[in-house]
């Protein structure tokens, strides 16, 4: 266990200092903030059933096309180019222990980029001051079942991106691997439900339960389902779990 408290501290320390961190960060905040000025702007002109926080978090896609790749291409693809994982591998650690800490620290940083976002609405709300549209903006139940998606459904987006910095040496393959395999699981099974084709009916049904809008709209009314909790954690430490052998069997 000290090891990996080592180890997540290094990874962590890495990504406080690396530049394109910090790029990364002001890129997100400004996408998140522009989206959240033009759901405002849409409430003032039309009425809307859902808050303005359900719609901010029917939009999570996003920004995760681009977040989780470049917060974890260059984990295991860039240690495994320039022979640091072998050298890594010397010492009293063991891959388990190297694969979890790189998750770790890439998905409190991106749980972090997320938790920021929850300025939005106090700054409106100290702009404006109390008012319907204010409190609507802080209704509790749908900010904490909207943030609790995005933290246990970045558990899968992250592991999924230290799968695919695994399987290479290039940081720009892995990067554009884990783009592919997000957009596949986020896009890819809502887009079946479109289809009418009948040797698909039985597909679409099955991957049905994988549909992450599915559980966002469960969350985002405030409605914790332990089924999609478990969902998460169970393929995020398959995937993990997959990861490790792979790093390991290429050492």
């Amino acid at each position: 266990m000290s090891h990996f408290i080592c180890l997540l501290k290094h990874e962590l320390r890495v990504l406080f200092i690396a530049p394109s961190t910090y790029v990364t960060s002001v890129i997100f905040l400004l996408l998140m903030g522009f989206i959240y000025i033009l759901i405002l702007a849409d409430f003032t002109l039309h009425p809307h059933n859902n808050l303005p926080t359900e719609y901010f978090f029917q939009l999570y896609w996003i920004p995760v096309f681009f977040i989780v790749p470049l917060l974890t291409m260059k984990s295991i693809a860039e240690e495994r180019r320039i022979g640091t994982l072998e050298t890594l591998m010397t010492t009293p650690v063991t891959v388990l222990e190297i694969v979890f800490s790189k998750f770790f620290a890439a998905y409190l940083f991106y749980c972090l980029l997320w938790m920021l976002t929850l300025t939005f609405p106090l700054l409106v709300t100290l702009t404006i001051g109390s008012s319907a549209m204010t409190v609507k903006l802080l209704d509790p139940a749908t900010l904490l079942g909207g943030y609790t998606f995005i933290a246990i459904s970045g558990l899968l987006f992250i592991s999924i991106g230290i799968f695919s910095s695994s399987l290479t040496r290039s940081q720009l393959v892995a990067g554009m691997l884990c783009f592919s395999i997000l957009f596949i699981i986020i896009l890819g099974v809502p887009a079946l439900r479109t289809q009418s084709i009948g040797w698909l009916e039985w597909m679409v049904g099955a991957l049905e339960y994988f549909n992450n809008f599915n559980h966002l709209e469960d969350f985002s009314r405030g409605v914790i389902d332990t089924r999609h909790i478990v969902f998460y954690f169970s393929y995020s430490t398959l995937v993990l779990g997959i990861s490790v052998l792979i790093t390991e069997s290429k050492v």
